[in-house]
C-alpha cells in the first residue's frame, strides 16, 4: 500500500509536468516521494487517494474476463519494475518493488485465472481499506504529523482535519460503490 501511495505521488507529478527525483520505502511502513514541479495540489492529494484507486481498480480487474485479469496483473507488475528501475532509490525499496513486480508478472502467467483473481482481490481490498485506515491514523487521529494533508493545509490554508474528512468521505463512498458493484455481479 505504501508503495502504491508513493507511486501515485510520482505519477501525479509526472502527469502534471513535474519530475520525480526519487522514491524511498521504509521497513516501518513509511515512504516518501521527492518530486519537483507539477501541480502541488494534485501531487499531494494523489497519495492516499491513489492507493485507494489502485485498490479499487484491482478489485474491478479481479472480476473481469480472464484475459483482462492477466493483463491487469501483468501491467501492474511491469509498472512496478519500471518504477523500481527509474525512481526507487533505497535498498529496501528497490528489493521490495522488484520482488513485488516480478511476483505479479509470474502470477499473471502461471496462476489460474481463479487464483489470480483471488490475488488481485486480496491486494485490492488491502490497498483500498488500508488507505481508509491510513487517513484515519495519519490525518484524523494525528493532524499534527507532517503528512500529505498537513502539507496541503500549508499550501491551501484549509485545515489538515478538513482534508482528512474530505479524503475519508471520498474513500468510504468509493469503497461502497465499488464493493457493491463488484459483489452485485458475483
Amino acid at each position: 500500500v505504501v508503495l502504491l501511495h508513493e507511486i501515485s505521488h510520482g505519477l501525479a507529478a509526472l502527469a502534471t509536468g513535474g519530475r520525480v527525483h526519487r522514491i524511498v520505502l521504509g521497513m516501518d511502513e513509511g515512504g516518501a516521494t521527492y518530486a519537483a514541479g507539477g501541480n502541488a495540489f494534485l501531487v499531494l492529494s494523489a497519495g492516499y487517494l491513489g492507493s485507494l484507486a489502485w485498490g479499487l481498480l484491482m478489485l474491478l480487474a479481479a472480476r473481469a474476463r480472464a484475459a483482462r485479469v492477466r493483463l491487469a496483473a501483468g501491467a501492474l507488475g511491469v509498472l512496478l519494475l519500471v518504477m523500481a528501475a527509474l525512481y526507487v532509490r533505497n535498498l529496501f525499496g528497490i528489493v521490495f518493488t522488484l520482488l513485488f513486480g516480478a511476483a505479479l508478472l509470474v502470477a499473471s502467467r502461471r496462476l489460474s485465472t481463479a487464483a489470480l483473481s483471488r490475488v488481485l482481490t486480496v491486494l485490492g481490498l488491502t490497498s483500498a481499506l488500508y488507505a481508509v485506515l491510513d487517513i484515519r491514523s495519519d490525518v484524523l487521529a494525528r493532524p499534527y504529523l507532517l503528512s500529505d494533508a498537513r502539507m496541503l493545509a500549508d499550501l491551501t490554508g484549509v485545515p489538515t482535519l478538513a482534508w482528512g474528512v474530505l479524503w475519508m468521505g471520498i474513500a468510504l463512498a468509493a469503497c461502497w460503490v465499488t464493493v457493491r458493484r463488484v459483489y452485485r455481479r458475483a
